[in-house]
């Protein structure tokens, strides 16, 4: 696993923080965890969440970090198997 940093809104070293593997593709958020009820229940209204899931809040200034991951090439590793 190769995870890459792409970036932090803070310069004091402080998160959110947007990071992507590179071997999967998948993304990776560091933020300040969403606790807020009202919140919480309009996003479970579109995309319930399991027990093992959370939502984070990265601030909007993140767009350009999180634009950057996404158009960085990712080598995706599938499994083969043989018949």
């Amino acid at each position: 696993m190769s995870i890459r940093f792409y970036g932090k809104s803070n310069p004091n070293n402080e998160c959110p923080a947007v990071f992507r593997d590179d071997e999967t593709g998948e993304f990776y958020f560091q933020g300040e965890t969403v606790t807020d009820p009202d919140i919480l229940a309009k996003i479970v209204a579109h995309s319930p969440m399991l027990d093992s899931e959370s939502v984070v809040k990265l601030p909007s200034l993140m767009a350009e970090k999180i634009m950057e991951a996404c158009r960085a090439p990712a080598v995706v590793q599938r499994a083969t198997g043989g018949l």
